[in-house]
């Protein structure tokens, strides 16, 4: 399989092992819960009244071979890991390093295109403003008048125009480079099952081959 194919099989590993964890952490899926009405200690001439309370998870009786399934994934997604690391490790560029690099490149360039729309205005707010004088009697008193606000940005926009235009540049090529490596690079793992199949059908496999 190539680097994608074996991304996508180790997000199936993990959603496959979520699901077991589910099942498992539920006592409710663990236990048999048996309810006796104590009906002869009050009643002598009537018998004690037993029911019984099963699991409604479908799994429930297959927890110790769930368990074991549960470890059996873990061994997939180990072995996985370790090819896949194999697989990087052959490239010509550092796959993970790029990665993050490419995503703080698009995280910068995105800030730095909000900066470039930021507009200088000036702006008149009608008797928006207090301000104070001193009457005939010598009091001082307030009264309102207009207030002007002028915004100039502090930054030269053009230049960080370019700063986003090579910031895409690099990101872009490198995102090209990154996504030749997920088709060409092969990863030494041989799935054992199909990435489409449902939960149901791995248990059954993995039973299957652990008769």
């Amino acid at each position: 399989m190539n680097l994608k194919e074996a991304f996508r099989f180790q997000n199936r590993l993990q959603r496959l092992m979520s699901d077991a964890l589910c099942i498992l952490r539920r006592e409710d899926n663990l236990v048999t819960v048996e309810i006796t009405k104590l009906i002869h200690k009050t009643d002598p001439q009537r018998e004690d009244e037993t029911s019984v309370l099963t699991p409604d998870c479908e799994y429930a009786e297959d927890v110790n071979r769930l368990a074991a399934f549960l470890l059996y994934l873990l061994e997939q997604r180990e072995k996985l890991g370790y090819a896949i690391r194999g697989a990087k490790r052959s490239m010509d560029i550092d796959f993970d390093g790029e990665v993050s690099l490419n995503t703080k490149r698009q995280e910068i360039a995105s800030v730095f295109r909000d900066m470039a729309a930021i507009r200088g205005y000036e702006r008149v707010s009608p008797g928006g403003g207090t301000a104070y004088k001193f009457n005939a009697e010598g009091n001082q008193v307030s009264f309102c008048c207009d207030v002007k606000r002028v915004t100039t940005i502090n930054f030269d926009r053009n230049k960080i125009r370019s700063y986003v235009a090579g910031l895409n540049k690099k990101s872009d090529g490198i995102s090209a480079e990154l996504d030749k490596c997920l088709v060409t690079s092969q990863v030494a793992y041989e799935p054992p099952f199909d990435v489409n199949d449902t939960f149901s059908d791995v248990f059954a496999k993995f039973l299957e081959a652990n008769a």
